[in-house]
């Protein structure tokens, strides 16, 4: 009878040994699901996650051939739509004298021209690096 009582207790360490783990990773995948996505951050005052989102986001500023290759090429190597070509600086200068050089081109890369949506498909980009993208690919 002994030797049952035994070999029951064993079991039960064991398996409550378990319950406990499982208990354990299971609160842990809950935190996990429930934690903030984000927070506010109010102007003025020191917010603890910018940092991270910027690292998150892949650092530091993106070049215009990321910003061309990622957003741009699409349809401006091919001329889509009419798009003016990657290169063609004769394209580029006539845009360039009927919207007011290259700021006027920003400006309706921004707000969107013709087929093309507002900011092309970089909704995220910088006013600087879209113009520096313009200027890459115009050669202005």
């Amino acid at each position: 009878m002994n030797l049952i009582k035994k070999m029951l207790a064993a079991h039960a360490a064991v398996l409550a040994l378990w319950a406990v783990s499982a208990q354990a990773a299971t609160d842990d995948a809950v935190a996990e699901r429930i934690k903030p996505v984000g927070e506010v951050c109010v102007m003025g005052q020191e917010c603890k996650g910018v940092g991270a989102v910027a690292a998150a986001a892949g650092g530091g500023a993106r070049t215009p051939d990321d910003i061309i290759a990622k957003h741009c090429g699409a349809c401006h190597t091919a001329g889509v739509l009419g798009a003016p070509k990657i290169g063609d600086t004769a394209a580029w200068k006539e845009r360039a004298d009927h919207q007011g050089g290259l700021d006027g081109i920003l400006a309706k890369a921004i707000s969107g021209i013709n087929s093309m949506p507002p900011k092309g498909t970089c909704a995220d980009c910088t006013d600087d690096e879209l113009k520096e993208a313009i200027k890459k690919m115009s050669g202005l």
